[in-house]
């Protein structure tokens, strides 16, 4: 289900280093090629701008809910029925990947590889793994009922039990293995900054992974949490908001991503009390909102390796765009491009993800204005006009026009 087609005239994408160029952009059999096909759609691209489809590399398809314990318990097939419209919704936006990170399964993994809906490429990680007690045990300290695990999170103690785990979501197709080693702001019982694991479950976790040539990504907000990470093999820490120049100096050393998720606390900020989220999360949100944007710049200034993600619960999943206007304001246009798609790209490991070069997928966003001069176009869902994955038009006002 790939098709051809020529942007004919545009301003191409070349990478942060070198900006745009203005060139003919052939998508041939969903692959971008050196020259067109004799069959390729023609469009006319003078005067747009193109980016490489982006990347959201901290997505939650299955977060129906504000309420955590309805997000894991309530019904799986309407959590399944609700994601198809979460991801078509991301697609539209212009992210052509997404890496869910806690939740997904091989259920919808090949629902979406069979184009049973409009959907990013999708790389899942199953339900994340979480001590009891731990940022993905949703019980308050008053509830007294038995978890184990549901939809997005499971509770699992102990290095051996984690193993079997973590084999059984390989097994099943999972992309990498998420875990929780900090508190978090919408889980009810832990205290945000304090590490989670211990560094032998840690291990455990990373061996496993290491070893089917996968890797691990660890939700984690604090300096010692962080550290606790990745001097344990963790590869990928997202959010991030309460490091300090030396940690990130310390991710920087042991080739560590940070994946900060800017539009979830925007979000919750605004719109939390809204739509009835709880006075605790409420209260942890407060603490790591304003330091969201000062992480991603002491990241930058260290020479981490910075993404992008959103990490949006229910029905704040529309705010998925605010997070770029953040992003921006921290590290600037042409940086947070690089972030949502070479730097994503190369934290899920597939080549030919991220960039227009000649083998890439054929999957890109064309804009109406220059980014770098007028950044509002990167947010700004009318600015697309054309989204293209594999070399077919699968979004944009042009397609709306055209109906």
């Amino acid at each position: 289900m790939s098709g051809s087609i020529i942007i004919a005239g545009a301003h191409v994408w070349a990478g942060a280093e070198r900006g745009f160029v203005k060139t003919d952009l052939a998508i041939v059999d969903g692959l971008v090629a050196d020259r067109p096909a004799p069959e390729s759609k023609r469009v006319d691209g003078d005067g747009q701008w193109v980016i490489p489809g982006l990347i959201d590399a901290h997505f939650h398809a299955y977060a129906t809910s504000m309420d955590g314990l309805e997000n894991e318990r309530g019904p799986l097939s309407y959590t399944a029925i609700n994601s198809t419209l979460r991801l078509a919704a991301a697609l539209r936006r212009g992210f052509t990947t997404v890496r869910d990170v806690a939740g997904g399964d091989i259920g919808l993994a090949r629902a979406i590889e069979a184009r049973l809906f409009p959907s990013p490429r999708y790389h899942f990680t199953g339900p994340a793994l979480s001590q009891t007690g731990g940022h993905g045990d949703p019980r308050s300290q008053h509830i007294d009922v038995c978890f184990s695990g549901g939809h997005m999170c499971e509770v699992v103690d102990g290095a051996d039990n984690l193993r079997v785990a973590v084999r059984e979501r390989l097994r099943t197709g999972a992309h990498a293995i998420k875990i929780m080693t900090s508190g978090g702001v919408f889980s009810l019982a832990d205290p945000i900054r304090n590490p989670q694991y211990s560094a032998d479950e840690i291990r455990a976790v990373v061996d496993e992974a290491t070893r089917r040539e996968s890797y691990v990504a660890a939700h984690a907000y604090s300096s010692e949490a962080v550290m606790h990470s990745i001097e344990n093999g963790v590869r990928s820490i997202e959010h991030g908001n309460l490091i300090d120049s030396a940690t990130a100096r310390a991710m920087a050393g042991w080739r560590a991503f940070l994946v900060p998720t800017l539009a979830a606390y925007d979000a919750m900020d605004r719109r939390g009390t809204s739509i009835g989220l709880n006075e605790i999360s409420l209260a942890k949100n407060t603490e790591v909102l304003s330091k969201g944007q000062e992480a991603v710049q002491i990241a930058l200034a260290a020479g981490v390796s910075v993404g992008f993600g959103s990490d949006l619960m229910g029905d704040l999943e529309d705010d998925q765009l605010a997070g770029v206007r953040l992003q921006v304001a921290a590290s600037g246009a042409a940086e947070t491009i690089r972030s949502m798609t070479e730097v994503n790209a190369k934290l899920i490991g597939d080549a030919s993800l991220g960039h227009l070069g000649a083998g890439a997928y054929g999957d890109a966003v064309m804009l109406s204005a220059n980014p770098l001069e007028e950044p509002a176009v990167l947010w700004d869902e009318n600015a697309r006009e054309l989204v293209i994955q594999a070399g077919r038009v699968v979004g944009g006002v042009s397609e709306r026009d055209d109906e």
